[in-house]
């Protein structure tokens, strides 16, 4: 499956070293981001209105050009582009930081991925978020890191989760009580499970 690789406009955050992409799209300051990853996107869009570069500079990328009053996030009006280019599989990078109000903003879209039939991935530093609805994904081991887990929609019905130090079968998470908080890894591989409803994912590094 393609993947489309969104720049965001968060707290900089590295690349995973394995990480593969077919298409890049840069949100607004998004592309300072991309300059310092040495990552030349297919695609600059927003309202620029945090970006610290000067956009007539920019001749050789298509820009997009949105009012600052508008009803999408930057980040959402990329996730709307990659998802009308056919891609299904979506990774965010630099999407979490001193906004809580734009971190959980980019969560959400996370949902809209889900919703519309794609899968969705944002790294942060220390931070690798996943979203699952339905199946099960198998997460690797990560030294010093917690796994936890949260419902995006009202419930998540018949989660599982093998490999872990809290293993558990066919149960129900809301999303109005945090059960799935702080599990860690018992073997090489955990491998969690979701008959219904969008699951999410969260490692984080301990510090």
């Amino acid at each position: 499956m393609k993947t489309c690789l969104i720049i965001s406009g968060g707290d900089f955050a590295p690349l995973p070293e394995s990480l593969e992409y077919d298409y890049v799209i840069a949100c607004d300051h998004g592309y300072d981001h991309a300059l310092k990853l040495g990552i030349v996107p297919n695609l600059i869009l927003g309202d620029f209105d945090s970006c610290d570069f000067d956009k007539e500079s920019v001749t050789d990328i298509p820009i997009e050009t949105y009012p600052v009053c508008k009803d999408d996030t930057d980040t959402m009006l990329a996730i709307k582009k990659a998802l009308s280019l056919g891609y299904r599989n979506i990774v965010i990078v630099c999407a979490l930081g001193s906004r809580f109000d734009h971190s959980l903003a980019n969560i959400q879209s996370m949902a809209y991925v889900a919703e519309h039939g794609g899968t969705c991935e944002l790294f942060g530093k220390g931070e690798q978020l996943k979203t699952l609805s339905g199946g099960s994904a198998n997460l690797p081991y990560k030294e010093n890191y917690s796994l936890s887990l949260f419902s995006l929609t009202d419930k998540c019905e018949g989660v599982s989760i093998k490999g872990s130090a809290y293993d558990c079968e066919d149960v129900t998470l809301t999303n109005t009580f945090p059960l799935g908080v702080s599990n860690k890894w018992r073997e090489d591989v955990v491998t969690v499970s979701v008959k219904s409803g969008i699951l999410l994912t969260v490692e984080s590094y301990m510090k």
